[in-house]
């Protein structure tokens, strides 16, 4: 049993964990962004609708299409990729104390 390679994968994972969550930080701020502008478009629509015809099935075709069109991360899909950050950040930690702990009973026992 070599402790270095434990020492490894635990570190790996706290680095896969982190790019993970700051992925889904990422996406979860563009999302956020995303639904700001959709609706200052759908209200600009709205009014440039209400002026011109009283129309709200217009209204609505306007912003389904705007929603269509645009490539968004899904929001859902990336506050559960957060959470699964989250647990792999714990294992992680978890195999690094191990690997600490069994360390420290070797140095015991040859000491």
């Amino acid at each position: 049993m070599e402790i270095s390679s434990a020492f490894n994968s635990g570190l790996q994972g706290l680095q896969n964990a982190r790019a993970t969550a700051d992925k889904a930080a990422v996406d979860i701020a563009a999302s956020s962004n995303f639904n700001t502008e959709q609706l200052n478009t759908a209200q600009k629509a709205q009014s440039v609708n209400n002026s011109e015809t009283n129309n709200s099935e217009v209204n609505t075709e306007v912003v389904n299409s705007a929603a269509k069109s645009a490539d968004i991360p899904n929001l859902n899909q990336s506050i559960v990729d957060l959470k699964v950050a989250e647990y792999q950040t714990k294992a992680s930690t978890e195999v690094i104390k191990s690997a600490d702990d069994a360390l420290g009973t070797l140095l015991d026992v040859t000491a």
